[in-house]
């Protein structure tokens, strides 16, 4: 893609990366500060080591429990890689233990009016399924104007839930700016709070689902840029921090929306290469639908029935692995490795990051060191 029209980027992609990532919320607005009730995940250690979450289904999507670690081989830039650690999550077992959260977002920046109400309503239905009992903590979140915030506190009480839900509807019903924000401007604001919620779930243990209820921000496949090297460097740097945040938060996310499929619906499956170099990014490798498939989440064509696109999503938290490696050497900084995680049984499939940036030296985060 030729990176051709003169428009100013470095505000748009040093947000995400840089200032937003220290900037100060209100507590009504932060995930972080808000209260969040504990619940029984299994932490994530900081070691050094690389963890995924590793989700194996067959090929209709339903998730295989039972396995053990001799089924699994993972690959680092295509060679094979010792698994240090295994664990395997089985819900049907493991009935009182909650190893993974699911966040329900509902858009209301990139959705219309019309559209956010038809979507609470799906979100409603997902509750009241199976008489109001949920399988694992849910919560629900607001994207809006004011940035995100937290609706309804962690719970799996679906019928109680959807109660609060229809009483919450009224905040949602404010049209502010976001009916008047350009593709550019929802671009800048979606990846500002994607990179703070990921941020301010770092420190919270357990694998986490986040279900985006809407089709997110603009993808700007139809805009050429021409971007500065300052502000290329910009752009790969907050590929390389959404990234590295999303997997050290341990949260996959999931594409769900309203409607019906249409030439659009599948045009992100041309930039799900993992980027390599600063010269190779362009703003649609940070589209909603490249980072959920980037994060081992899933991408749901549009339906009528958003209620069962996030049933299917959840169904993920019924059996998972949670594994860790140690990265090789790196040669230099946010240097991208693939991964791919292969199953040694017929038809299975697995899911899990697609690739991670390593480092050459020890970083402040809790991983991505090279031992």
């Amino acid at each position: 893609m030729h990176k051709s029209i003169h428009l100013s980027l470095a505000a748009i992609f040093l947000l995400p990366a840089l200032a937003l990532a220290q900037e100060s919320v209100p507590a009504t607005q932060s995930p972080a500060l808000a209260p969040r009730p504990a619940y029984t995940p299994v932490p994530t250690p900081t070691d050094g080591r690389i963890h995924l979450d590793v989700t194996v289904t067959d090929r209709p999507g339903k998730p295989i429990p039972g396995l053990e670690l001799s089924d699994f081989t993972l690959k680092d830039n295509n060679l094979p890689t010792k698994i240090l650690s295994f664990q395997a999550f089985d819900a049907s077992v493991q009935k009182d233990a909650h190893p993974a959260e699911v966040i329900i977002l509902l858009d209301a920046v990139n959705e219309g009016f019309q559209t956010v109400a038809r979507s609470r309503e799906g979100v409603s239905n997902f509750l009241r399924q199976n008489g109001g009992h949920l399988a694992q903590p849910v919560s629900v979140f607001a994207f809006t104007d004011a940035g995100v915030k937290v609706l309804i506190q962690p719970s799996m009480d679906g019928n109680a839930m959807a109660a609060q839900l229809d009483q919450a509807d009224a905040g949602l019903r404010i049209i502010g700016k976001s009916a008047q924000y350009g593709g550019i401007d929802r671009f800048e604001l979606s990846l500002k709070w994607v990179a703070q919620l990921g941020k301010s779930e770092i420190k919270r243990p357990g694998r986490k689902l986040l279900i985006w209820a809407g089709p997110g921000w603009p993808l700007l496949d139809r805009v050429s840029f021409e971007m500065t090297n300052k502000e290329e460097q910009l752009l790969f740097n907050s590929i390389v921090d959404i990234s590295t945040t999303l997997r050290e938060a341990r949260m996959s996310l999931y594409s769900v929306s309203l409607g019906d499929p249409h030439l659009g619906t599948y045009i992100y499956q041309d930039y799900l290469k993992g980027i390599k170099t600063v010269d190779k990014a362009i703003p649609p490798d940070l589209g909603l639908k490249v980072l959920a498939t980037q994060t081992g989440g899933r991408v749901l064509p549009p339906d009528n029935d958003l209620g069962a696109q996030i049933a299917t999503c959840v169904q993920d938290t019924s059996a998972f692995y949670a594994v860790s490696f140690d990265p090789p050497p790196a040669d230099k900084a946010n240097e991208y490795h693939d991964l791919k995680v292969e199953i040694d049984k017929p038809g299975l499939v697995a899911r899990t990051n697609t690739g991670y940036y390593n480092q050459t030296q020890s970083p402040a985060r809790s991983g991505g060191v090279a031992k």
